[in-house]
């Protein structure tokens, strides 16, 4: 039995030998609000929706990757730093593990993304993208290029309002996030992170015309989003993969 939705997901144990080190910086968290019978089909095997007082949600989430590494090699300095943009639903599995599930990673490198998609079966997509800072504004474009739908596209402009002491459990329930669940090789895994608890800002969004959330086989949002949050960002170490065990019971 996996924790009760009422429960905010907590921190694992560090990772003490990673196998990827990166930054996430600049983030920008948007998210709506979806039915979880609407996402449960598009989970991997042994995982179901992850659940906050009876909603699940979608969320699209802007930043920059900064300097990956692979174990402790330092980090690279270009090929390992791009923005991504994420297009993301919430998930469970039979050891109570809460992750997210990414149905579509847009990133401004093609050898990363090519290493992404063959690695790690991840749904990693090359664009155009520019994330651009100007005071409290910060503003995230995305275009993709390969392999499709050529086109789609997203701008997210943000910008930073007030510190966040402590968050909401809602808050809470979608950014710590301690891993993610992947089909892999006909199964499914689960990856798990560390890093330090986010610092977050609650934001203002200014402009989000954007069209990846329906390319990635959602219902395009209707209406505004539920939360809209900002992060500088943090450090990350990402540990190996790890097999789920069945889908959870209520």
């Amino acid at each position: 039995m996996h924790q009760p939705a009422s429960v905010t997901p907590d921190a694992p144990d560090s990772i003490r030998l990673p196998l990827l080190t990166q930054q996430w910086l600049d983030l920008c968290f948007v998210h709506w609000e979806v039915a979880p019978e609407t996402v449960a089909g598009l989970l991997p095997p042994g995982t179901a929706p992850d659940v906050h007082e009876g909603s699940t949600y979608v969320g699209l989430v802007a930043f920059r990757m900064h300097r990956v590494g692979w174990l402790r090699l330092p980090g690279v300095p270009y090929l390992g730093s791009f923005p991504e943009t994420n297009v993301r639903l919430y998930s469970v599995d039979g050891h109570g593990r809460r992750g997210v599930v990414f149905r579509s990673m847009d990133a401004a490198r093609l050898i990363p993304v090519v290493m992404g998609r063959v690695g790690f079966r991840l749904p990693y997509l090359w664009s155009r993208m520019r994330v651009r800072a100007d005071g409290d504004t910060v503003a995230y474009t995305s275009s993709r290029r390969w392999p499709g739908p050529r086109g789609a596209s997203s701008r997210i402009v943000v910008r930073r309002g007030e510190r966040i002491e402590e968050p909401t459990e809602l808050e809470h329930f979608l950014t710590a996030r301690w891993g993610m669940h992947n089909a892999f090789f006909g199964g499914a895994a689960y990856l798990p992170n560390d890093h330090p608890r986010w610092p977050l800002y609650r934001a203002e969004l200014l402009v989000c015309e954007e069209d990846l959330v329906a390319a990635a086989g959602l219902p395009a949002p209707a209406g505004a989003p539920v939360s809209v949050l900002y992060s500088p960002g943090v450090p990350v170490r990402l540990g190996r993969p790890a097999r789920p065990a069945g889908i959870p019971t209520p």
